[in-house]
Protein backbone atom coordinates (compact mmCIF):
# COMPACT_ATOMS: atom_id res chain seq x y z
CA UNK A 1 0.00 0.00 0.00
CA UNK A 2 1.48 3.27 -1.11
CA UNK A 3 1.88 5.98 1.47
CA UNK A 4 0.87 9.43 0.26
CA UNK A 5 3.35 12.16 0.76
CA UNK A 6 2.67 15.61 2.10
CA UNK A 7 3.12 17.15 -1.36
CA UNK A 8 0.53 14.80 -2.82
CA UNK A 9 -1.96 15.73 -0.10
CA UNK A 10 -1.37 19.42 -0.74
CA UNK A 11 -1.97 18.98 -4.46
CA UNK A 12 -5.31 17.23 -3.95
CA UNK A 13 -8.34 19.27 -4.84
CA UNK A 14 -10.90 19.78 -2.16
CA UNK A 15 -14.13 17.83 -2.49
CA UNK A 16 -17.03 20.20 -3.24
CA UNK A 17 -19.36 18.00 -1.26
CA UNK A 18 -17.39 18.76 1.87
CA UNK A 19 -18.14 22.46 1.51
CA UNK A 20 -21.84 21.81 1.10
CA UNK A 21 -22.01 19.68 4.20
CA UNK A 22 -19.88 21.94 6.32
CA UNK A 23 -16.88 19.65 6.61
CA UNK A 24 -14.24 20.72 9.05
CA UNK A 25 -10.68 19.60 8.63
CA UNK A 26 -9.11 18.56 11.90
CA UNK A 27 -5.48 17.68 12.28
CA UNK A 28 -4.89 14.87 14.73
CA UNK A 29 -1.40 14.41 15.98
CA UNK A 30 -0.13 11.22 17.45
CA UNK A 31 3.41 10.65 18.63
CA UNK A 32 4.77 7.16 18.55
CA UNK A 33 8.19 8.40 19.45
CA UNK A 34 10.15 11.60 19.78
CA UNK A 35 11.33 11.44 16.14
CA UNK A 36 8.45 9.81 14.34
CA UNK A 37 5.25 11.86 13.92
CA UNK A 38 2.32 10.71 11.88
CA UNK A 39 -0.21 13.17 10.50
CA UNK A 40 -3.68 12.26 9.57
CA UNK A 41 -6.63 14.30 8.35
CA UNK A 42 -10.11 13.65 9.53
CA UNK A 43 -13.41 15.13 8.35
CA UNK A 44 -16.05 16.03 10.92
CA UNK A 45 -19.50 16.62 9.35
CA UNK A 46 -21.96 18.63 11.40
CA UNK A 47 -25.68 18.13 10.95
CA UNK A 48 -27.77 21.24 10.51
CA UNK A 49 -30.18 20.05 13.26
CA UNK A 50 -27.51 19.75 15.94
CA UNK A 51 -26.40 22.80 17.90
CA UNK A 52 -22.92 23.18 19.15
CA UNK A 53 -22.81 22.98 22.94
CA UNK A 54 -21.04 25.89 24.52
CA UNK A 55 -18.07 25.02 26.70
CA UNK A 56 -18.81 24.91 30.38
CA UNK A 57 -16.65 27.28 32.36
CA UNK A 58 -15.95 25.74 35.72
CA UNK A 59 -14.33 28.75 37.37
CA UNK A 60 -16.22 29.67 40.59
CA UNK A 61 -15.71 33.35 39.77
CA UNK A 62 -18.03 33.04 36.78
CA UNK A 63 -20.92 31.84 39.02
CA UNK A 64 -21.20 35.14 40.91
CA UNK A 65 -24.45 37.11 40.96
CA UNK A 66 -22.98 40.37 39.79
CA UNK A 67 -25.33 40.51 36.83
CA UNK A 68 -28.51 39.39 38.66
CA UNK A 69 -31.45 41.79 38.59
CA UNK A 70 -33.54 42.86 41.58
CA UNK A 71 -36.33 40.50 40.50
CA UNK A 72 -33.83 37.59 40.42
CA UNK A 73 -32.77 38.32 44.01
CA UNK A 74 -36.36 38.53 45.22
CA UNK A 75 -37.30 35.28 43.50
CA UNK A 76 -34.29 33.44 44.93
CA UNK A 77 -35.11 34.61 48.45
CA UNK A 78 -38.89 34.41 48.66
CA UNK A 79 -39.85 32.26 45.70
CA UNK A 80 -42.70 34.77 45.21
CA UNK A 81 -43.49 37.33 42.57
CA UNK A 82 -43.68 41.01 43.45
CA UNK A 83 -47.10 42.24 42.33
CA UNK A 84 -46.71 45.87 43.37
CA UNK A 85 -44.25 48.08 45.21
CA UNK A 86 -43.95 51.74 46.04
CA UNK A 87 -44.11 54.43 48.72
CA UNK A 88 -47.16 54.99 50.97
CA UNK A 89 -47.78 56.53 54.38
CA UNK A 90 -48.21 53.79 56.99
CA UNK A 91 -49.38 53.77 60.61
CA UNK A 92 -49.62 50.66 62.79
CA UNK A 93 -52.50 51.15 65.25
CA UNK A 94 -52.74 47.67 66.81
CA UNK A 95 -50.33 44.82 67.52
CA UNK A 96 -51.87 41.49 68.41
CA UNK A 97 -55.11 43.21 69.40
CA UNK A 98 -53.33 45.74 71.62
CA UNK A 99 -53.96 49.32 70.56
CA UNK A 100 -50.91 51.39 69.65
CA UNK A 101 -50.33 55.10 69.38
CA UNK A 102 -50.82 56.19 65.79
CA UNK A 103 -47.54 57.30 64.23
CA UNK A 104 -47.43 57.99 60.49
CA UNK A 105 -44.24 57.21 58.58
CA UNK A 106 -43.26 56.77 54.94
CA UNK A 107 -42.65 53.14 53.99
CA UNK A 108 -41.60 51.32 50.87
CA UNK A 109 -44.24 48.60 50.50
CA UNK A 110 -43.77 45.35 48.60
CA UNK A 111 -46.90 43.33 47.80
CA UNK A 112 -46.68 39.66 46.83
CA UNK A 113 -49.36 37.03 46.34
CA UNK A 114 -49.66 36.27 50.06
CA UNK A 115 -48.05 39.03 52.10
CA UNK A 116 -46.92 42.62 52.35
CA UNK A 117 -43.53 43.81 53.55
CA UNK A 118 -42.74 47.25 54.93
CA UNK A 119 -39.25 48.69 54.50
CA UNK A 120 -37.86 51.83 56.06
CA UNK A 121 -37.22 54.34 53.29
CA UNK A 122 -35.56 51.72 51.09
CA UNK A 123 -35.90 51.88 47.32
CA UNK A 124 -34.44 48.38 46.96
CA UNK A 125 -36.05 46.26 49.68
CA UNK A 126 -34.59 42.99 48.45
CA UNK A 127 -31.06 44.36 48.67
CA UNK A 128 -31.78 45.88 52.06
CA UNK A 129 -33.03 42.50 53.23
CA UNK A 130 -29.62 41.03 52.52
CA UNK A 131 -27.99 43.16 55.19
CA UNK A 132 -27.09 41.21 58.34
CA UNK A 133 -29.76 41.50 61.00
CA UNK A 134 -32.21 43.45 58.80
CA UNK A 135 -35.75 42.07 58.89
CA UNK A 136 -38.66 43.94 57.31
CA UNK A 137 -42.09 44.02 58.91
CA UNK A 138 -44.19 41.35 57.25
CA UNK A 139 -48.00 41.16 57.05
CA UNK A 140 -49.73 37.88 56.23
CA UNK A 141 -52.76 38.66 54.06
CA UNK A 142 -54.43 35.28 54.52
CA UNK A 143 -57.79 35.93 56.17
CA UNK A 144 -57.10 39.68 56.40
CA UNK A 145 -59.76 42.38 55.96
CA UNK A 146 -59.38 45.63 54.03
CA UNK A 147 -61.78 48.59 54.22
CA UNK A 148 -61.85 52.35 53.74
CA UNK A 149 -62.04 54.38 56.95
CA UNK A 150 -62.71 57.99 57.84
CA UNK A 151 -62.88 57.54 61.61
CA UNK A 152 -59.32 56.40 62.34
CA UNK A 153 -57.61 59.46 60.86
CA UNK A 154 -58.36 63.01 59.76
CA UNK A 155 -56.31 62.44 56.61
CA UNK A 156 -58.04 61.71 53.33
CA UNK A 157 -57.71 58.48 51.29
CA UNK A 158 -57.09 56.16 54.26
CA UNK A 159 -57.84 52.44 54.28
CA UNK A 160 -57.28 49.87 57.03
CA UNK A 161 -55.91 46.34 56.89
CA UNK A 162 -56.75 43.99 59.79
CA UNK A 163 -54.98 40.63 60.01
CA UNK A 164 -56.05 37.44 61.78
CA UNK A 165 -53.26 37.95 64.31
CA UNK A 166 -54.87 41.19 65.49
CA UNK A 167 -52.52 43.62 63.73
CA UNK A 168 -54.09 46.75 62.24
CA UNK A 169 -52.45 49.05 59.70
CA UNK A 170 -53.53 52.31 58.11
CA UNK A 171 -52.26 53.16 54.61
CA UNK A 172 -52.67 56.59 53.04
CA UNK A 173 -51.70 58.74 50.07
CA UNK A 174 -52.88 62.16 48.94
CA UNK A 175 -52.81 60.98 45.32
CA UNK A 176 -56.28 59.60 44.60
CA UNK A 177 -55.51 57.24 41.72
CA UNK A 178 -52.40 55.89 43.50
CA UNK A 179 -54.17 54.91 46.73
CA UNK A 180 -57.11 53.49 44.76
CA UNK A 181 -54.73 51.32 42.74
CA UNK A 182 -53.10 50.04 45.94
CA UNK A 183 -56.49 49.30 47.52
CA UNK A 184 -57.63 47.16 44.59
CA UNK A 185 -54.26 45.38 44.32
CA UNK A 186 -54.29 44.38 48.01
CA UNK A 187 -57.98 43.44 47.92
CA UNK A 188 -57.44 41.22 44.89
CA UNK A 189 -54.51 39.54 46.64
CA UNK A 190 -56.67 38.86 49.72
CA UNK A 191 -59.58 37.56 47.63
CA UNK A 192 -57.31 35.10 45.82
CA UNK A 193 -56.08 33.57 49.09
CA UNK A 194 -57.89 30.65 50.80
CA UNK A 195 -60.48 31.32 53.46
CA UNK A 196 -59.76 31.52 57.17
CA UNK A 197 -59.94 27.78 57.85
CA UNK A 198 -57.00 27.18 55.46
CA UNK A 199 -54.68 29.73 57.07
CA UNK A 200 -51.75 29.05 59.34
CA UNK A 201 -52.19 27.35 62.69
CA UNK A 202 -50.81 30.42 64.48
CA UNK A 203 -53.61 32.56 63.11
CA UNK A 204 -56.09 29.87 64.08
CA UNK A 205 -54.84 29.92 67.65
CA UNK A 206 -55.16 33.69 67.87
CA UNK A 207 -58.64 33.66 66.37
CA UNK A 208 -59.60 30.88 68.72
CA UNK A 209 -58.49 32.93 71.72
CA UNK A 210 -60.56 35.89 70.56
CA UNK A 211 -63.75 34.11 69.53
CA UNK A 212 -64.00 31.05 71.74
CA UNK A 213 -62.14 31.92 74.93
CA UNK A 214 -65.29 31.93 77.06
CA UNK A 215 -66.45 28.51 75.87
CA UNK A 216 -62.99 27.02 76.34
CA UNK A 217 -62.62 28.45 79.83
CA UNK A 218 -65.92 26.86 80.83
CA UNK A 219 -64.53 23.50 79.76
CA UNK A 220 -61.42 23.80 81.92
CA UNK A 221 -61.29 22.33 85.39
CA UNK A 222 -61.37 25.19 87.88
CA UNK A 223 -59.11 23.27 90.27
CA UNK A 224 -56.30 22.61 87.78
CA UNK A 225 -54.82 24.23 84.72
CA UNK A 226 -55.17 21.02 82.66
CA UNK A 227 -58.58 19.97 81.31
CA UNK A 228 -60.18 16.81 82.59
CA UNK A 229 -59.82 13.68 80.50
CA UNK A 230 -63.48 13.62 79.49
CA UNK A 231 -63.15 17.16 78.11
CA UNK A 232 -59.99 16.66 76.06
CA UNK A 233 -61.70 15.29 72.96
CA UNK A 234 -64.21 18.11 72.89
CA UNK A 235 -61.41 20.66 73.35
CA UNK A 236 -59.41 19.20 70.48
CA UNK A 237 -62.52 19.29 68.31
CA UNK A 238 -63.03 22.95 69.17
CA UNK A 239 -59.40 23.77 68.45
CA UNK A 240 -59.82 22.35 64.98
CA UNK A 241 -63.20 23.71 64.03
CA UNK A 242 -64.48 26.51 66.26
CA UNK A 243 -62.13 29.12 64.78
CA UNK A 244 -63.98 28.95 61.49
CA UNK A 245 -67.42 28.87 63.03
CA UNK A 246 -69.16 32.19 62.53
CA UNK A 247 -71.62 31.39 65.32
CA UNK A 248 -68.87 31.90 67.89
CA UNK A 249 -68.19 35.36 66.56
CA UNK A 250 -71.88 36.25 66.62
CA UNK A 251 -72.18 35.08 70.22
CA UNK A 252 -69.25 37.28 71.26
CA UNK A 253 -70.79 40.27 69.50
CA UNK A 254 -74.15 39.74 71.18
CA UNK A 255 -72.51 39.49 74.61
CA UNK A 256 -70.60 42.69 74.01
CA UNK A 257 -73.80 44.47 72.96
CA UNK A 258 -75.54 43.30 76.14
CA UNK A 259 -72.62 44.46 78.26
CA UNK A 260 -72.59 47.90 76.64
CA UNK A 261 -76.36 48.28 76.96
CA UNK A 262 -76.16 47.47 80.69
CA UNK A 263 -73.52 50.11 81.38
CA UNK A 264 -74.70 52.80 83.80
CA UNK A 265 -75.23 56.29 82.42
CA UNK A 266 -72.93 59.20 83.17
CA UNK A 267 -75.63 60.78 85.34
CA UNK A 268 -75.94 57.60 87.43
CA UNK A 269 -72.18 57.44 87.96
CA UNK A 270 -72.14 61.10 88.98
CA UNK A 271 -75.00 60.55 91.44
CA UNK A 272 -73.12 57.65 93.02
CA UNK A 273 -70.01 59.80 93.29
CA UNK A 274 -67.95 57.54 91.04
CA UNK A 275 -67.43 60.36 88.54
CA UNK A 276 -67.11 63.88 89.84
CA UNK A 277 -68.16 67.04 88.06
CA UNK A 278 -65.37 68.38 85.87
CA UNK A 279 -64.05 71.93 86.18
CA UNK A 280 -62.45 72.03 82.76
CA UNK A 281 -64.95 71.66 79.96
CA UNK A 282 -68.05 72.46 82.05
CA UNK A 283 -70.36 75.43 81.56
CA UNK A 284 -69.36 78.48 83.57
CA UNK A 285 -72.67 78.74 85.43
CA UNK A 286 -72.51 75.04 86.42
CA UNK A 287 -69.03 75.47 87.89
CA UNK A 288 -70.21 78.51 89.85
CA UNK A 289 -73.33 76.71 91.08
CA UNK A 290 -71.23 73.75 92.21
CA UNK A 291 -68.91 76.06 94.16
CA UNK A 292 -71.73 78.39 95.29
CA UNK A 293 -69.89 81.42 93.88
CA UNK A 294 -70.00 83.83 90.95
CA UNK A 295 -66.33 83.37 89.93
CA UNK A 296 -64.70 79.91 89.64
CA UNK A 297 -62.25 79.27 92.46
CA UNK A 298 -59.62 78.06 89.99
CA UNK A 299 -59.72 81.41 88.14
CA UNK A 300 -59.18 83.30 91.41
CA UNK A 301 -56.26 81.06 92.43
CA UNK A 302 -54.51 81.48 89.05
CA UNK A 303 -54.92 85.27 89.08
CA UNK A 304 -53.57 85.51 92.62
CA UNK A 305 -50.54 83.33 91.75
CA UNK A 306 -49.71 85.37 88.65
CA UNK A 307 -50.00 88.67 90.51
CA UNK A 308 -47.69 87.35 93.24
CA UNK A 309 -44.89 86.14 91.02
CA UNK A 310 -45.60 86.80 87.35
CA UNK A 311 -46.30 90.50 86.73
CA UNK A 312 -42.66 91.18 85.83
CA UNK A 313 -42.11 88.00 83.77
CA UNK A 314 -41.21 88.68 80.14
CA UNK A 315 -44.00 87.54 77.79
CA UNK A 316 -46.44 86.57 80.53
CA UNK A 317 -49.53 84.92 78.94
CA UNK A 318 -47.79 84.96 75.55
CA UNK A 319 -45.15 82.34 76.33
CA UNK A 320 -46.47 78.77 76.50
CA UNK A 321 -45.77 76.51 79.46
CA UNK A 322 -44.97 72.79 79.37
CA UNK A 323 -48.10 71.10 78.02
CA UNK A 324 -47.59 67.88 80.00
CA UNK A 325 -47.38 69.82 83.26
CA UNK A 326 -50.44 71.88 82.29
CA UNK A 327 -52.39 68.68 81.68
CA UNK A 328 -51.24 67.37 85.05
CA UNK A 329 -52.52 70.55 86.72
CA UNK A 330 -55.81 70.17 84.87
CA UNK A 331 -56.15 66.60 86.16
CA UNK A 332 -55.56 67.73 89.75
CA UNK A 333 -58.23 70.44 89.41
CA UNK A 334 -60.77 68.06 87.88
CA UNK A 335 -60.25 65.57 90.69
CA UNK A 336 -60.97 68.31 93.22
CA UNK A 337 -57.71 67.65 94.95
CA UNK A 338 -56.34 70.34 97.21
CA UNK A 339 -54.62 72.81 94.93
CA UNK A 340 -51.57 74.77 96.00
CA UNK A 341 -50.16 76.76 93.09
CA UNK A 342 -47.12 77.70 95.17
CA UNK A 343 -46.04 74.05 95.14
CA UNK A 344 -42.69 73.41 93.44
CA UNK A 345 -44.28 71.38 90.62
CA UNK A 346 -46.12 74.55 89.50
CA UNK A 347 -43.16 76.87 89.96
CA UNK A 348 -43.11 77.74 86.24
CA UNK A 349 -45.61 80.62 86.10
CA UNK A 350 -46.21 79.89 82.41
CA UNK A 351 -47.82 76.58 83.46
CA UNK A 352 -50.32 78.52 85.58
CA UNK A 353 -51.11 81.02 82.83
CA UNK A 354 -51.38 78.17 80.29
CA UNK A 355 -53.88 76.34 82.50
CA UNK A 356 -55.96 79.51 82.95
CA UNK A 357 -56.11 80.09 79.19
CA UNK A 358 -57.04 76.41 78.70
CA UNK A 359 -59.91 76.77 81.18
CA UNK A 360 -61.45 79.62 79.19
CA UNK A 361 -60.70 77.96 75.86
CA UNK A 362 -62.49 74.73 76.83
CA UNK A 363 -65.68 76.37 78.07
CA UNK A 364 -68.58 74.89 76.01
CA UNK A 365 -69.78 78.47 75.60
CA UNK A 366 -67.12 81.21 75.76
CA UNK A 367 -66.98 83.94 78.41
CA UNK A 368 -68.69 86.23 75.88
CA UNK A 369 -71.82 84.11 75.16
CA UNK A 370 -72.57 83.19 71.55
CA UNK A 371 -75.75 85.27 71.44
CA UNK A 372 -73.73 88.40 72.26
CA UNK A 373 -70.99 87.93 69.66
CA UNK A 374 -72.58 89.82 66.77
CA UNK A 375 -73.71 92.60 69.09
CA UNK A 376 -70.15 93.16 70.37
CA UNK A 377 -68.84 93.13 66.78
CA UNK A 378 -71.40 95.75 65.71
CA UNK A 379 -70.50 97.88 68.74
CA UNK A 380 -66.76 97.84 68.01
CA UNK A 381 -67.49 99.02 64.45
CA UNK A 382 -69.01 102.30 65.71
CA UNK A 383 -66.64 105.10 64.57
CA UNK A 384 -67.36 107.47 67.49
CA UNK A 385 -65.24 106.35 70.45
CA UNK A 386 -67.58 107.63 73.18
CA UNK A 387 -70.61 105.92 71.65
CA UNK A 388 -68.57 102.78 71.09
CA UNK A 389 -67.59 102.62 74.79
CA UNK A 390 -71.21 103.16 75.91
CA UNK A 391 -72.44 100.40 73.61
CA UNK A 392 -69.84 97.96 74.92
CA UNK A 393 -70.74 98.88 78.51
CA UNK A 394 -74.47 98.26 77.92
CA UNK A 395 -73.72 94.83 76.48
CA UNK A 396 -71.44 93.93 79.40
CA UNK A 397 -74.17 94.87 81.87
CA UNK A 398 -76.58 92.48 80.11
CA UNK A 399 -74.31 89.45 80.56
CA UNK A 400 -75.28 86.66 83.02
CA UNK A 401 -73.87 87.32 86.46
CA UNK A 402 -71.18 84.55 86.44
CA UNK A 403 -69.98 85.84 83.05
CA UNK A 404 -69.97 89.48 84.18
CA UNK A 405 -68.22 88.86 87.51
CA UNK A 406 -65.61 86.55 85.99
CA UNK A 407 -65.01 88.99 83.13
CA UNK A 408 -64.61 91.90 85.54
CA UNK A 409 -62.01 90.19 87.73
CA UNK A 410 -60.13 88.84 84.68
CA UNK A 411 -59.91 92.22 82.90
CA UNK A 412 -58.88 93.94 86.12
CA UNK A 413 -56.03 91.42 86.34
CA UNK A 414 -55.02 91.90 82.70
CA UNK A 415 -55.02 95.67 83.23
CA UNK A 416 -52.37 95.14 85.92
CA UNK A 417 -50.35 93.09 83.44
CA UNK A 418 -50.53 95.91 80.87
CA UNK A 419 -49.45 98.43 83.51
CA UNK A 420 -46.09 96.57 83.69
CA UNK A 421 -45.59 96.75 79.92
CA UNK A 422 -42.12 98.26 80.25
CA UNK A 423 -40.96 95.12 82.10
CA UNK A 424 -43.04 92.23 80.76
CA UNK A 425 -43.45 93.67 77.22
CA UNK A 426 -47.17 92.86 77.23
CA UNK A 427 -49.25 95.81 75.99
CA UNK A 428 -53.03 95.97 75.75
CA UNK A 429 -52.67 95.17 72.07
CA UNK A 430 -50.59 92.06 72.84
CA UNK A 431 -53.10 90.90 75.44
CA UNK A 432 -55.92 91.49 72.95
CA UNK A 433 -54.19 89.20 70.46
CA UNK A 434 -53.73 86.49 73.12
CA UNK A 435 -57.19 86.60 74.73
CA UNK A 436 -59.40 87.76 71.82
CA UNK A 437 -60.03 84.34 70.20
CA UNK A 438 -60.08 82.67 73.64
CA UNK A 439 -62.81 84.79 75.26
CA UNK A 440 -65.22 85.37 72.36
CA UNK A 441 -65.94 83.54 69.12
CA UNK A 442 -68.94 82.91 66.87
CA UNK A 443 -70.98 79.76 67.35
CA UNK A 444 -70.65 78.96 63.64
CA UNK A 445 -67.79 80.30 61.58
CA UNK A 446 -69.60 81.62 58.49
CA UNK A 447 -67.61 84.74 57.56
CA UNK A 448 -64.00 85.62 57.14
CA UNK A 449 -62.00 84.25 60.09
CA UNK A 450 -59.31 86.92 59.73
CA UNK A 451 -61.92 89.70 59.99
CA UNK A 452 -63.52 88.07 63.04
CA UNK A 453 -60.13 87.73 64.71
CA UNK A 454 -59.45 91.42 64.12
CA UNK A 455 -62.72 92.39 65.83
CA UNK A 456 -62.07 89.95 68.69
CA UNK A 457 -58.68 91.52 69.38
CA UNK A 458 -60.07 95.07 69.19
CA UNK A 459 -62.89 94.31 71.65
CA UNK A 460 -60.50 92.96 74.29
CA UNK A 461 -58.04 95.82 73.71
CA UNK A 462 -60.79 98.45 74.09
CA UNK A 463 -62.14 96.87 77.27
CA UNK A 464 -58.66 96.93 78.79
CA UNK A 465 -57.95 100.51 77.73
CA UNK A 466 -61.34 101.74 78.96
CA UNK A 467 -61.74 99.38 81.89
CA UNK A 468 -62.81 102.01 84.41
CA UNK A 469 -65.51 103.38 82.09
CA UNK A 470 -66.90 100.00 81.05
CA UNK A 471 -66.89 98.33 84.46
CA UNK A 472 -67.31 101.53 86.49
CA UNK A 473 -70.37 102.19 88.63
CA UNK A 474 -71.44 105.44 86.93
CA UNK A 475 -74.61 105.20 84.87
CA UNK A 476 -74.85 106.02 81.16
Amino acid sequence: MERSTASDMASEKPNPSHHSTGAVQMRIKSANSHHDRLSQSKSMILSENVKVAEPVNRHRRNHSQHNLTLADIISTQDHTVVEKEGYLLKAKIADGGKKLRKNWSTSWIVLTARKMEFYKESKQPALANLKPGYKPECVDLCGARIEWTTEKSSRKNVFQITTLSGNEFLLQSDIDFLILDWFHAIKNAIDRLPKEQSCTSRNLEFKLKRSSSIELLNSLDTESKEPKAEHRKSLIFRLNYSASDTNDRNRVKSRLKKFISRRPSLKTLQEKGLIKDQIFGSHLHLVCEHENSTVPQFVRLCIEAVERRGLDVDGIYRVSGNLATIQKLRFVVNQEEKLNLDDSQWEDIHVVTGALKMFFRELPEPLFPYCFFEQFVEAIKIPDNAIRIKSIKRLVKKLPRPNYETMKILFEHLKKIAAKESVNLMSTQSLGIVFGPTLLRPEKETGNMAVHMLYQNQIVELMLSEYSKIFGSEED
